[in-house]
């Protein structure tokens, strides 16, 4: 292909993607993937390599774009085919993250493979929201390894009331099911139709061509990394059950168009929930260095050709089971992209921007029991400052890009009043060019329910960088008490939890 050939075909691919992520919107039950977008849809070629995403989720696709090879060559497939999974240590990031594969067969051979995953608001753990203050995988929900939901076209309808029926609502449960089902069946009818219109050989050379490209784009631009060894440290604040100041701390040598992630020194995995399995760490590596390419790089397996990373095994970023990760997937993710980017201002110190936010101020809550409500937000903050201009306000940063949920569809289906709903002011660190502010979001309980929050940068502020100020650290409170960043509680009507969101850091002496 020449290169306005492949131009086009790269963006046919993303064009099946984002037609896999409008019907998966369109059908969903459930806020969470309906209204705040926590969902995202992939590509991948024969071998398990990434060929095309659309702009959704980092953690989700850099994740599925490190593993994925693994779950193609454990299973055997057939056309109309569909395999589900979450396991953290089989391919998946956390277990309400549920993701569901589909072959792709053109004249009876495999050309490759749609998917998409989706953040379900209940997967089955003992608090609503199922993400509660775990020690052990087993406590955070139903575990879902790789298994056949479709086969042939036949749905195995006791499997999916049995996944449905271990949440606390199985009707909105079996509805989000169903949309990612068929996301994927609109996905294969779509790269089917695309296959037969290039040929099978010419579309297997175009991902060749167009992974050729992406990893020439990549070497370019870590070539404008000074070729030298980098090393930054930061830490969470704590896991929940008692640690604190959980060290990350990554080495990156550059080298020639290359580069090798290490995190030799980082902390062992602890007791509570903010390990990650290795594929999470790798979401947080691929999404820090496809900042630095061009923004027509291919968002493909080529891209990530030069970056190699490692971790020692059983440490916080390469956990063995079975250690609990729900917030690996949203706090730990979040705290590696400071890490990489600490390091990174050393060699491009005009690139690079403060510390954002930091957090992905996760709050889960519902009703108590097995039956009754279950819902899930995450909340947006304050974006570091850089170079070229202040921080942005209130928005989300870095591993996730989900949307709010709106007021209006959060007190329509929830038994909740948002009692404030503002912009932090004065929450960004100060500097040259001021980093953003974070948000405040109160929410008064109508009827007795329980709540947990998995926060960061409540104890350790988000860093400024070239002389510029910290943001300020988030703060919770439940009816006027301060609450720690990690936390459960049980909640009655009139009760208000309100949380004030990170700022970002500031860049440059005022």
């Amino acid at each position: 292909m020449n290169p306005a050939e492949l131009n086009i075909f790269s963006s046919r691919l993303d064009a099946i993607c984002d037609k896999m992520g409008l019907v998966l919107r369109n059908a969903a039950f459930s806020p969470n993937i309906r209204d705040r977008l926590d969902f995202s849809c992939a590509i991948f070629d024969v071998a398990g390599e990434l060929c095309a995403q659309a702009a959704h989720i980092p953690v989700h696709l850099g994740s599925m774009a490190y593993a994925m090879r693994d779950v193609v060559e454990s299973q055997c497939w057939r056309a109309g085919d569909q395999v589900v999974f979450n396991d953290p240590y089989l391919g998946g990031t956390h277990l309400p993250d549920v993701t569901l594969v589909a072959p792709v067969f053109v004249d009876g051979t495999l050309m490759g493979y749609v998917v998409n995953r989706a953040h379900h608001a209940d997967i089955g753990a003992g608090r609503p929201g199922s993400m509660p203050i775990s020690s052990r995988l087993e406590e955070e929900g139903q575990i879902i390894p790789p298994l056949h939901l479709v086969e042939q076209g036949r749905l195995d309808r006791s499997r999916l009331r049995s996944l449905s029926r271990a949440t606390r609502n199985p009707e909105e449960s079996e509805g989000d099911f169903t949309a990612q089902l068929a996301a994927n069946r609109a996905g294969v009818r779509a790269l089917e139709r695309l296959i037969r219109h290039y040929g099978a050989r010419r579309f297997t050379d175009g991902l060749v061509a167009l992974n050729a490209y992406a990893a020439r784009l990549a070497e370019h631009a870590i070539r404008q990394i000074p070729d030298g060894e980098y090393r930054f440290a930061d830490c969470l604040d704590d896991d929940g059950q008692g640690n604190v100041d959980i060290t990350i701390v990554a080495r990156l040598c550059v080298e020639g168009g290359r580069v090798d992630v290490d995190f030799s020194g980082t902390a062992a995995q602890v007791p509570g929930n903010v390990n990650c399995p290795l594929a999470v760490a790798a979401a947080s590596v691929l999404y820090v260095f496809r900042c630095l390419m061009p923004a027509q790089t291919p968002a493909c397996a080529g891209a990530f050709r030069p970056i190699r990373l490692s971790a020692p095994e059983g440490c916080l970023l390469n956990a063995s089971r079975p250690a609990a990760v729900a917030a690996g997937n949203v706090e730990t993710s979040t705290r590696v992209v400071d890490v990489l980017l600490g390091a990174l201002a050393q060699a491009l110190p005009e690139r690079i921007p403060a510390a954002s936010q930091g957090s992905m101020n996760n709050i889960a809550m519902g009703g108590d029991g097995q039956s009754g409500w279950s819902y899930y937000e995450t909340l947006g903050g304050g974006m570091g400052a850089h170079a070229g201009g202040d921080g942005l306000d209130a928005v989300q940063t870095d591993m996730t890009n989900t949307l709010n949920t709106p007021v209006e569809i959060l007190e329509s289906q929830y038994p909740l009043r948002v009692r404030r709903y503002a912009v932090r002011r004065g929450s960004g660190g100060r500097g040259w060019h001021r980093g953003g502010d974070g948000l405040i979001r109160a929410f008064e309980f109508l009827e007795s329910a329980h709540f947990t929050l998995l926060t960061e940068r409540r104890r350790h502020a988000p860093w400024g960088l070239a002389g510029g100020q910290a943001g300020a650290p988030g703060l919770n409170r439940l009816s006027g008490e301060l609450l720690p960043g990690k936390c459960e509680r049980p909640v009655g009507a009139g009760d208000c939890l309100e949380m004030e969101t990170p700022g970002g850091g500031g860049f440059g002496v005022l």
